[in-house]
């Protein structure tokens, strides 16, 4: 400011001097000029008065050069303060470690107020190490390897050698003291230093358990207990915040949708939510083959042997392909994390989050509901008593499988009730186990036959038979009237009358998808078929897709669809997968599915198989081959929706056989054979029955949807008669 003053009062004259001669030269400008003013060019006025230019010049030059001036003394002095900010700010970050160098140098000389701590603390830790403190070696890395020494017993990426060799012979008990900034503690920094003393400590854990004094280190670990409980607590709010992938769900769907993500957008960061305690697993062989492994311990390891004999677990991946949730968000190469144990209880589609059941709330870009169903159960059974509920198991989940595995080993008889896929199989793998072990094994349905609903009538009642062979009493046409506990049995009284007395009760009677999230998020729920209503990308909103068996999607072959099985979830999902990484594809791949009576009866099935469509049947005599067991070791795999590609399909129907079929007469015995389903004349179903590694034929007969004027002339492309 006072150079500004400076330059002001020289200035200032010679401003006020060259305002006053322009005043002057306006005057005689209109003494000289007042007669004539119209004459005046435009150009003067604008330029201003006649005369006096250099006047006017010098006095533009002296203001302009006051701005500039004033310009370049703000500047200065702006940068002025800027550096002796930065200077002040370094000067108080140095004074701890100044403070630290002027208390070693008088550490002898002031024991008044640290007294108490070095009788403590030197004395004891001398004899470990021999070396004296010296005062030049505490520096600034001392702070971080105090609060690293106080807190665990491995700090070699902490340790600063020449520290550790500085102070060895102090206490320990100083970390809490040191973490304070009050800058009055000047004795606290005489103890600081006595803290880089654990390193040298961790080199032998017993010295440093026994030398150090109980009330010296007392402090330390309540401080360290104290943050790791806090880090244990802080565990749920370390779950990110924010997630590009949401998929809520852990079961088939999701993880295919997953590996899709991961596929086209190898960075990207996946969290999948799953209520169940379990990571993503695949549901069929709960009811297959888990229940033919001759390994007692298979309830545990949940490993089984395939048809083919190799075994394998009906988890898709072990925990080490995935990611713990809480390093998602840092993940450099993105990855996949399984939060189990955790249900999403609401979704807000225009804030783009949802919430948990522990309140925990996490954001996301794009999301997939995968949310699968609930097993449906007899409403006479929910109306009944709390121990007919008790001893009814709702098969679903490997938890299911567990407790019917042990419920199975220790009653006498089990009623299961269902006649489809389902019910079926549990009845057979049951009833399997009932030879050895002397169970009894009932299976009831209101249909004529086994899985009435889905195969016709005469292959339903052979069917049937079939599973009477495997040991399993068959009761169809039954309608379930009531169910009571008398006697430590339950008594199921049927419609007609019938009584029906068991130990157990299996309900598999379908599957209720789980729509529980479309009333906070505003989704659709087809009245129809179920689920959640979608397009044919399987799309809800612009940032939110269904797949699994709780998609109701578009085909735009077959019309609108809900389908459960395995390899409509695998297919759902990685289409889903891919649109919400940009792909917009369609849902026009008909999934599959198949079912296991036993290794040496089964089917696989595509497109809408419903017994009350007209139907196809074209037969021919099984050979050794035409098993499950056998298809599985053909292909090398037991889930058989996984080995099916494009490829098999066209090297398929290339090798179809040019042999005209025999006449197939229909017969007691139904070896192999493919079944069509008919809808206007065009097929929108296949099964085929024993026969395996076939469905790209099958499904590319669907996806033409042409009038076959004869059947069994499609048929040959299966290579039905070939022995």
């Amino acid at each position: 400011m006072l150079k500004c003053r400076i330059v002001w009062r020289k200035l200032a004259p010679l401003a006020r001097a060259s305002s006053t001669l322009c005043r002057q030269n306006v005057r005689r400008s209109v003494l000289h000029n007042g007669r004539i003013p119209a004459r005046v060019p435009v150009a003067h006025l604008a330029t201003g008065p006649a005369g006096g230019g250099r006047e006017n010049q010098l006095y533009v030059l002296l203001v302009g050069a006051t701005f500039l001036g004033g310009a370049v003394y703000a500047y200065r002095t702006v940068r002025g303060d800027q550096q002796r900010y930065q200077e002040r700010i370094e000067e108080i970050a140095s004074r701890p470690h100044k403070s630290a160098k002027e208390e070693t140098t008088d550490v002898h000389t002031d024991t008044t107020a640290t007294a108490a701590l070095e009788t403590e603390a030197v004395p004891e830790l001398e004899p470990e190490s021999g070396v004296a403190p010296s005062p030049e070696e505490p520096s600034s890395p001392v702070p971080d390897a105090e609060t690293a020494a106080s807190s665990e017993t491995t700090e070699p990426p902490q340790a600063d050698e020449p520290v550790l060799e500085a102070a060895p012979e102090e206490a320990p008990a100083a970390p809490p003291i040191t973490e304070e900034p009050s800058p009055p503690s000047e004795p606290t920094v005489e103890q600081t230093e006595p803290v880089v003393l654990p390193p040298p400590v961790v080199e032998s854990e017993p010295v440093k358990v026994e030398s150090p004094d109980p009330e010296a280190t007392e402090p330390a670990v309540q401080v360290v207990a104290e943050s790791e409980s806090a880090g244990l607590e802080s565990t749920p709010p370390s779950l990110p915040s924010h997630v590009p992938y949401l998929l809520i769900g852990g079961g088939t769907a999701s993880f295919a949708a997953a590996r899709s993500i991961r596929a086209r957008d190898p960075g990207a960061r996946v969290l999948i939510v799953t209520e169940e305690p379990d990571l993503p697993y695949m549901r069929p062989p709960l009811s297959k083959e888990l229940w033919f492994s001759d390994d007692a311990a298979v309830t545990d390891t949940l490993r089984f042997k395939q048809w083919n004999g190799k075994e394998r677990s009906i988890y898709f991946q072990p925990s080490s392909f995935y990611i713990p949730p809480e390093e998602l968000g840092n993940a450099e190469n993105g990855g996949v994390a399984v939060l189990t144990g955790k249900k999403v209880v609401h979704m807000d589609v225009r804030g783009n989050k949802v919430k948990l059941d522990d309140d925990v709330e996490v954001s996301y870009d794009k999301c997939l509901i995968a949310t699968g169903g609930v097993p449906r159960n007899l409403q006479v059974i929910d109306r009944a008593e709390d121990e007919v509920k008790k001893r009814t198991t709702l098969f679903r989940k490997i938890e299911d499988f567990r407790s019917l595995d042990k419920v199975s080993r220790t009653i006498k008889s089990i009623t299961v009730i269902g006649g489809g896929f389902l019910g079926s199989e549990l009845a057979c793998a049951l009833g399997r186990r009932s030879q050895d072990s002397g169970l009894e094994v009932i299976q009831m349905f209101p249909e004529k036959g086994n899985m009435g609903k889905v195969l016709p009538e005469y292959l339903s009642n052979w069917t049937t038979e079939k599973v009477k062979t495997e040991g399993v009493k068959v009761i169809s046409e039954a309608l379930v009237k009531s169910v009571s506990c008398k006697d430590d049995q339950l008594e199921i009284k049927l419609k007609d009358g019938r009584l029906v007395k068991t130990d157990h009760i299996v309900a598999a009677v379908g599957l209720e998808p789980n729509v529980d999230l479309a009333k906070s998020a505003g989704l659709e729920v087809d009245v129809d078929f179920g689920g959640y209503r979608v397009n044919a990308e399987l799309q809800a909103r612009s940032n939110i897709w269904v797949a699994g068996d709780a998609a109701c999607f578009y085909d735009i072959r077959l019309g609108r669809r809900r389908v459960e099985h395995h390899d409509h979830a695998v297919v759902s999902g990685r289409l889903a997968g891919e649109n919400m990484t940009g792909a917009n594809k369609p849902y026009w791949h008909q999934s599959m599915f198949w079912s296991d009576l036993g290794p040496d009866v089964g089917y696989e099935a595509i497109g809408i198989v419903d017994s009350s469509l007209p139907t196809v049947g074209v037969f021919a005599k099984a050979t050794a081959k035409d098993t499950p067991k056998a298809a599985t070791e053909e292909s090398g795999t037991g889930i058989r929706s996984e080995s099916e590609t494009e490829d098999v399909a066209s090297s398929t129907a290339a090798a179809a056989s040019p042999i005209p079929a025999p006449a197939i007469t229909q017969k007691d015995d139904y070896g192999k054979g493919v079944i069509f389903y008919l809808r206007d004349k065009v097929v929108v179903g296949i099964i085929l029955w024993n026969v395996f590694n076939r469905m790209p034929i099958a499904r590319k007969i669907i996806k033409d949807g042409e009038e076959h004027a004869d059947l069994n002339e499609v048929a040959k492309l299966f290579n039905i008669h070939e022995d």
